[in-house]
C-alpha cells in the first residue's frame, strides 16, 4: 500500500465528508453564469471579437476577463475598463496580478530552459509601445479606484514583450486584511531564525547571528542562539507591494536590536497583506512542539530552511514527512550560500533535488533564480505538485528579493473555501491559553468555519466530563490589534467573560450557544497507515494523538487485521480510544500518531 494512493484516499474520504457536512449548498454555479453573461455582454456592446474559449475552465475564463480590460482600454474606453477592473481585484481578496502580452509555457520556464524559443506561449502578443502605453492605463485606471500598481516583471527584449503587474486595493479595515500562514522548519542552524529576522526587520545580517537575536523570546534562547518556542514573527506587505519595515539604522548592540521594531498593530495597519510565519523549533526534542505547530496552526505552506553547509540532515527530514503526511505544500530555502563552497552547494543541491523527486515526495523541484519564476510558481506550486527551491544570503541578500515577491504574491489562507466555509455555524479551535492581567482568560486559535463578533454568547468545550460551559466573548483581538468581527479561516484571539483559565485547555472548541450543545467523542474509528515502527502494534499499545489542535494519548482498542498485529506498511481500520477526556472530533479529520519516532497517518471514518 503505496503512501500517495493512501494520502488520495484520505483528500477523497475529507472532501466528501466536508460536503456532507455542508449539506450540498446548491446555488452557486447560477452567479458564475449571471457574471458569465455581464461579460458577454461588455464584448457585444462594445464590438469586441473575443474568440470563446473552448473549455470552461477557471483560468481561461480570467484570461479572456483580462483581454477584455486591455481591449478596452486600448479603445479608451475608461469607465468600462474601470468596472471591469473592479471586478477583477474584488474578486480576488483585493489583489489581482496582471499580465500584459504573451504568457510563456511553465514547462519551459520551470526547466530553466530559453522561453524565447519555445512553443506554447498563451494570450495577445503585444509590441513594447503596446506594453508601456497599457501599463499607463491600468495604472491610471486602478488610481482612480483608490488601489496602486506595482511592476513585478517587465521585458521589453526578445521575441515577446510582456509585463506582469500588481494591483491592490488598500483593505477597508484591519479585520479584512488577507493573511498568509506559513510554519517555518528545518534541523537546528539551519538559519529558520536569521531569515526570519532579516524579512521582517530589513537590515542584513552580520554572520554572527545579529538578525537572530530580535526574535528570541528566552534569555536561554539568545545564550544559545538556539529556539526552544515556536515563535510568532508578521511581515506586512502595503499596497504598492513594498514590505512594512521598521526604520532602523544597523547596530551590533542586543539591547537596541530588540526594542528597535514595529508593534504588530502598526503592522497591521499600514498593510494590505500579512505573512505570518510560525518559527518551529529545529532541535529533535521540541519535535513535539513543532508537530503541534504544524496540525494545529493550519499552515498554507511549509518553508523548510536548508543550510547550504551541512545540507538536508537530521530533523529537516522528519519535518518534510510530516508536511508530506498532513499534504501542506513545500518550499525550499537553501540558505547560507555566502560561505559555502561551490562544490558543497552543488552536492546540497543535488540532495534536495534527490529527495524531492524521490518517491515518496514525488514534488518537482523548481528553481527561482529569476522574479518571472518567482510570481508563476507563486500561483501554482500547490495545485501541480511543484517545490520552488530559493537559494538566498542573509549576509549579502543575494536571493532575497525573489523570496520577498514569492511571499507577497501567496495567496491569503482565508481564500481557501474549500478549507474554511463562512456561511456554516462558527467552529473555533484553540490552540492557546493564556491569563492576561485585567482582561481574563484569553484564548488564541484559528476559525475553522462561520463567524464571531464580540457580545455573542459561545459555548466552549469539552471539559473532562465531556459538557459544553457557556461564556460571553468581551473582546477580540488579530494581530493585537483589537476587531469587531471575525470571518473562517483567520487566526484570532478572543477575550472570554468570567472563566477561569484552568477551564480551558488547547484543544477544545467555541461554537454559537444553541439548544444542542455538540457531542464530544471518547471512541472513534479510522482508517490508519503505519509509516514506520520498529516491532508491532497490538491492542491497547498507546502512542500520541495529534488531530488538527486535539493532542492527546490514545489507545487502541480493536483493529481489523486477521493476525491483531500491525508492522510498518500495513494498513487497517483500528478502533482508538482517548485515555484522559473526550475531544471534540468530527469525521474527515486527518490524524497523525506517534510514541518516540513511530508514525502513523490516517483519517476518523466514524465515531463510536
Amino acid at each position: 500500500m503505496s503512501l500517495k494512493s493512501f494520502q488520495s484516499e484520505i483528500q477523497e474520504i475529507c472532501a466528501r465528508e466536508l460536503a456532507r457536512q455542508r449539506g450540498q449548498a446548491s446555488g452557486i454555479p447560477a452567479s458564475r453564469n449571471v457574471i458569465h453573461s455581464k461579460k458577454t455582454q461588455i464584448l457585444e456592446d462594445s464590438n469586441i471579437v473575443v474568440e470563446a474559449p473552448q473549455s470552461r475552465d477557471a483560468g481561461v475564463e480570467v484570461e479572456v476577463e483580462v483581454e477584455v480590460v486591455l481591449t478596452l482600454l486600448s479603445i479608451h474606453d475608461y469607465d468600462r475598463a474601470r468596472t471591469s477592473v473592479a471586478q477583477l481585484i474584488t474578486g480576488r481578496k483585493g489583489e489581482y496580478i496582471f499580465r500584459i502580452g504573451c504568457r510563456p509555457p511553465h514547462a519551459s520556464l520551470f526547466a530553466e530552459e530559453s522561453v524565447d524559443e519555445a512553443t506554447g506561449w498563451s494570450g495577445v502578443p503585444r509590441t513594447d509601445v503596446e506594453v508601456t502605453s497599457l501599463q499607463s492605463s491600468v495604472k491610471r485606471v486602478v488610481e482612480e479606484l483608490g488601489g496602486k500598481i506595482s511592476v513585478l516583471f517587465e521585458t521589453t527584449d526578445g521575441h515577446y514583450p510582456r509585463a506582469t503587474l500588481l494591483l491592490r486595493l488598500p483593505p477597508p479595515s484591519i479585520e479584512l486584511v488577507p493573511e498568509v500562514r506559513c510554519a517555518v522548519v528545518g534541523n537546528v542552524d539551519s538559519g529558520k531564525s536569521t531569515t526570519l529576522g532579516v524579512l521582517t526587520r530589513g537590515p542584513l545580517d552580520d554572520g554572527r547571528g545579529r538578525a537572530r537575536v530580535a526574535l528570541f523570546r528566552h534569555k536561554h534562547e539568545i545564550e544559545t542562539g538556539r529556539t526552544s518556542s515556536v515563535g510568532m514573527e508578521i511581515l506586512g506587505f502595503s499596497t504598492a507591494g513594498t514590505p512594512v519595515l521598521p526604520n532602523i539604522l544597523p547596530s551590533a548592540d542586543v539591547d537596541v536590536i530588540r526594542r528597535d521594531k514595529l508593534g504588530w498593530d502598526e503592522i497591521s495597519a499600514r498593510s494590505a497583506k500579512i505573512v505570518s510565519f510560525s518559527d518551529l523549533a529545529g532541535h529533535e526534542r521540541y519535535l513535539k512542539t513543532t508537530l503541534y505547530g504544524l496540525t494545529s496552526g493550519a499552515p498554507s505552506c511549509v518553508i523548510l530552511m536548508v543550510g547550504a553547509n551541512a545540507g538536508l540532515i537530521g530533523m529537516s527530514k522528519e519535518h518534510l514527512a510530516i508536511a508530506l503526511a498532513l499534504s501542506v505544500p513545500v518550499v525550499v530555502c537553501i540558505t547560507k550560500i555566502d560561505m559555502t563552497p561551490p562544490n558543497i552547494l552543488n552536492e546540497t543541491t543535488k540532495q534536495v533535488v534527490k529527495i524531492l523527486k524521490s518517491p515518496g515526495c514525488r514534488k518537482t523541484p523548481v528553481f527561482v533564480n529569476s522574479m518571472e519564476v518567482a510570481i508563476e510558481s507563486s500561483q501554482t506550486f500547490a495545485q501541480h505538485k511543484l517545490c520552488p527551491i530559493f537559494r538566498v544570503s542573509n549576509v549579502t541578500g543575494e536571493g532575497l528579493d525573489y523570496f520577498r515577491t514569492f511571499l507577497n504574491l501567496l495567496p491569503s489562507s482565508e481564500a481557501d473555501t474549500e478549507t474554511f466555509t463562512v456561511d456554516q455555524p462558527l467552529e473555533y479551535s484553540v490552540t492557546d491559553v493564556w491569563s492576561v492581567p485585567y482582561v481574563g482568560t484569553v484564548v488564541n486559535g484559528i476559525l475553522n468555519s462561520g463567524s464571531v463578533k464580540t457580545g455573542d454568547s459561545v459555548l466552549f468545550g469539552p471539559d473532562s466530563n465531556g459538557h459544553f460551559q457557556s461564556t460571553i466573548v468581551r473582546s477580540m483581538q488579530r494581530k493585537r490589534a483589537d476587531v469587531a468581527t471575525a470571518e473562517a479561516g483567520q487566526c484570532v484571539a478572543l477575550a472570554l467573560k468570567r472563566v477561569k483559565r484552568a477551564a480551558v485547555r488547547k484543544g477544545m472548541v467555541i461554537v454559537h450557544k444553541t439548544d444542542t450543545p455538540p457531542k464530544a467523542t471518547r471512541q472513534f474509528e479510522g482508517q490508519v497507515l503505519i509509516l514506520y515502527h520498529n516491532t508491532t502494534m497490538q491492542r491497547n499499545y498507546q502512542a500520541m494523538l495529534h488531530c488538527g489542535a486535539v493532542r492527546q494519548t490514545v489507545r487502541i482498542i480493536s483493529m481489523d487485521n486477521p493476525e491483531g498485529v500491525l508492522r510498518t506498511g500495513d494498513r487497517a481500520t483500528v478502533q482508538f480510544e482517548f485515555i484522559t477526556q473526550p475531544e471534540f472530533v468530527k469525521v474527515g479529520m486527518k490524524l497523525l500518531f506517534r510514541e518516540g519516532k513511530t508514525k502513523g497517518l490516517g483519517v476518523i471514518t466514524r465515531l463510536l
